[in-house]
């Protein structure tokens, strides 16, 4: 039976936009198992077309106020990036098959094909993912067992154990009754969008998933957190200050370095000065080199003011097409005794791939140079400690806070500029990445930025400090250093992967063989002589 268009597209609708509003800024995490539940629903029964359309129209629905802030850019780029974004979702409706073995199915796809969109294309796209979504609920612990993508297939497999409940108990209840009154446990076909197929076997998957759903997060508060820690450590994080929706262009470099000084200036009056300082990225532009400019010189009087090791954000013009980005580390000496430059770069925001190809689309000169992509673990050590830098994109990605803790890192710093965006959308979902990445690894997490969001988070995934967006503000706090390692530190993304794939593939084989065996059994009755009884 074909289901008519509109009562595919409406609850597809619907399901994508509260699997939207569980992601900052919104951060109502329950809704997206819901979302989960009627999208598993809603590709009961249906044919490989109207799947993909569900999927497609279930992904404009997340990712149409998930990624909306693209279109302060440029419009119609955001337009091109939410329909591709989409796509993702649709392809792994398209993978959920519509009868047998569902719920495994439809949590392992959804899980694999979120792993691609946040590997391709130009390096992934996180944000907007439904694990942000789980930042602030009680999922969070299971991080620790499987980073982010754990807490991506926990929210798909809940929500396929809440679907198949639900429609386990909405057949039986619309089943007609039999002799007695009673109900049968059994009735097969599409009805409306509801799959009339009860019986053991779905009752057992739902609570399986609902089961999984409920221990993976408990296991993970008992699970290694990273130790408890070995020393302590006293941390300011500065952040400047200033109006914000503004672009690189927009401001003069010196006015964002004059106010990152400004607000410095209440540390050097200080009885005992913090003994390590985090400055946001960006904050400092100079030409092709560093080394012997008037900023580098400023710094290092800083760092000797204080006696503080100083992290601070660099960017350095090496030529008309290209820059570095990085995160310069200053001695309580003055002297620089590390530089992390950033690995992962954001697409047509730092970079621009293709630039020749893209140039005909669009107008690039918002970003007239092309960052050069680094290289290395982002451990770093310093007089205040081995540290691990991830700079502001960076933190979205689990690979990279991992690569700098199994360095040896004992501290997380994030420096980050989200000035560029005007309303609180990205910084949130920023704030959410930070938490993720705290209890992934087992680390406390120090994020600096010029006008919001800074933030100091615990090893547990706690917000101990926020700052306000736009103000001036001097973040203060003692942290712990620590030496342990989580779970995830240890096996990183490949069980939960590889176990997603080796449940998908296990579906599938299990639904050809049945297929082989019903079109055999088929076979055997179309042979069978006229009134000779079947093969005992």
């Amino acid at each position: 039976m074909k289901a008519r268009r509109g009562r595919v597209l409406v609850p597809s609708l619907f399901a994508g936009l509260l699997l939207a509003l569980c992601v900052p800024p919104f951060g109502f995490w329950p809704l997206a198992f819901l979302g989960a539940a009627l999208l598993y629903w809603r590709l009961a029964g249906l044919g490989l077309r109207a799947r993909v359309l569900a999927g497609w129209t279930a992904g404009l629905g997340c990712f149409v106020p998930g990624l909306w802030w693209a279109a302060a850019f440029n419009w119609y780029g955001a337009v091109v990036l939410i329909l591709l974004e989409a796509l993702f979702m649709a392809v792994a409706a398209a993978l959920v098959p519509p009868r047998r073995l569902r719920v495994p199915a439809f949590a392992a796809a959804f899980t694999l094909l979120e792993a691609l969109r946040m590997s391709w294309p130009f390096g992934g796209l996180p944000l907007g993912g439904v694990a942000l979504g789980q930042a602030g609920g009680p999922l969070l612990g299971a991080a620790r067992l499987g980073g982010p993508f754990l807490l991506e297939a926990l929210v798909w497999l809940g929500g396929a154990g809440l679907g198949a409940a639900a429609m386990v108990t909405i057949s039986r209840w619309l089943a007609p009754r039999g002799r007695g009154g009673k109900r049968p446990t059994m009735q097969r076909g599409v009805d409306g969008g509801i799959e009339l197929e009860g019986g053991n076997g779905r009752t057992a998957g739902a609570i399986a998933a609902l089961v999984l759903t409920i221990s993976l997060p408990l296991a993970g508060a008992l699970a290694p957190s990273g130790g408890v820690p070995t020393t302590h450590l006293a941390v300011a994080l500065v952040q400047g200050g200033g109006r914000r929706g503004t672009s690189a262009l927009e401001v003069p470099p010196a006015h964002v370095l004059a106010a990152q000084v400004d607000a410095s200036r209440r540390l050097e009056r200080q009885r005992h000065p913090p003994a390590l300082v985090v400055w946001p990225e960006d904050v400092i532009a100079v030409g092709p080199r560093l080394a012997g400019t008037a900023q580098a010189a400023s710094m290092a009087r800083f760092a000797r003011t204080l006696g503080a090791t100083v992290v601070a954000g660099v960017t350095e013009d090496v030529s008309s097409t290209a820059f570095r980005n990085e995160a310069v580390v200053w001695a309580p000496t003055g002297r620089i005794v590390g530089v992390y430059e950033k690995v992962h770069r954001v697409p047509f925001g730092e970079y621009v791939p293709d630039r020749a190809f893209f140039a005909h689309f669009a107008d690039l000169s918002a970003v007239p140079l092309d960052a050069i992509p680094g290289h290395g673990s982002g451990e770093l050590a310093t007089p205040a400690g081995r540290i691990g830098v991830m700079l502001s994109y960076e933190v979205f990605f689990a690979t990279r806070g991992r690569s700098a803790v199994r360095a040896g890192a004992r501290l997380l710093v994030v420096p980050t500029n989200t000035t560029s965006y005007a309303t609180s959308q990205v910084p949130t979902m920023e704030v959410a990445a930070d938490r993720i990445q705290a209890v992934a690894e087992g680390r406390t997490l120090l994020q600096a930025a010029p006008t919001g969001y800074s933030t100091v988070v615990t090893a547990a995934g706690a917000v101990l400090q926020r700052s306000v967006l736009g103000r001036r503000e001097v973040l203060q706090a003692t942290v712990g250093l620590r030496d342990g390692r989580t779970v995830y530190e240890e096996l990183g993304d490949f069980p939960v992967l590889g176990l997603a794939g080796i449940v998908y593939g296990a579906v599938v084989t299990l639904i050809a063989l049945g297929a082989a065996r019903g079109h055999s059994a088929t076979g055997a009755r179309r042979t069978r002589p006229p009134g000779q009884p079947p093969a005992q």
